[in-house]
């Protein structure tokens, strides 16, 4: 377990509430919540559930009671767990909304959703690892490639979407100059194509954003590599 520092869980909130967060470090959901919970610089305590280990922590009996879907993350307010990426991210931004990570036009409040989702809903649960290890199951020779070959076909032809979706907003972000929630999204699925060797060259767009939110505090607390479950 370990406490993240940062300003107290206040917020719009009457009183201040204490934020848990279960994550599994290489975890692409758990990657966005955190990097919202840096750039808003809330406090919250980060309790590891090993994905891997002894069939996956996430189908312990204590980790069901928060979280039937057998998915990270969760996020634990004050005695309420909430599960879902997107649905933490959206409790965060309409709870702490400073910095805002949506703008008030409706808009361009959409279409910002629309980037999240096309990576969040299209792109990442199809190359999870429940997913990966079902189609691996389903073949006799190499599931490895297999899972990889799978994997990639998936993010190419998402990325094809976002790349040109993004042709028309990005500035050094996903929406012109300021960080907003499309642009926690791209890192961690950046971070999948490069594990599952997609040639990112072809998308010089979200490479570009990529290495921009690398160079920012807040997505750097936020990676992988910086986790106390980290491996």
């Amino acid at each position: 377990r370990r406490v993240h520092g940062g300003k107290s869980c206040v917020g719009t909130m009457s009183q201040q509430a204490k934020l848990v967060l279960y994550s599994y470090w290489r975890s692409s959901c758990s990657w966005r919540v955190r990097a919202v919970l840096a750039l808003k610089g809330l406090e919250y305590e980060y309790r590891a559930v090993n994905l891997i280990k002894s069939g996956g922590e996430q189908h312990s009996p204590e980790y069901l009671a928060l979280n039937p879907n057998r998915t990270v993350p969760t996020l634990l307010v004050d005695d309420t767990p909430i599960g879902q990426s997107h649905g933490i991210i959206e409790f965060l931004e309409e709870t702490f909304p400073s910095p805002p990570l949506l703008p008030q036009d409706p808009i361009k409040r959409a279409q910002i959703r629309q980037i999240c989702f096309a990576i969040g809903s299209d792109i990442q649960p199809i190359q999870n690892l429940r997913v990966l290890n079902q189609v691996a199951s389903l073949v006799k020779d190499d599931p490895d490639t297999t899972k990889q070959l799978w994997a990639q076909h998936w993010i190419r032809l998402g990325f094809e979407a976002v790349e040109k979706l993004l042709e028309t907003t990005s500035g050094k972000y996903c929406f012109g100059d300021e960080i907003t929630l499309a642009d926690v999204y791209i890192p961690p699925q950046v971070f999948n194509a490069t594990r599952f060797k997609l040639d990112m060259s072809q998308f010089p767009i979200i490479s570009r954003i990529e290495a921009n939110l690398r160079e920012h505090p807040a997505f750097q607390r936020a990676h992988p590599s910086q986790q106390p479950d980290a491996q």
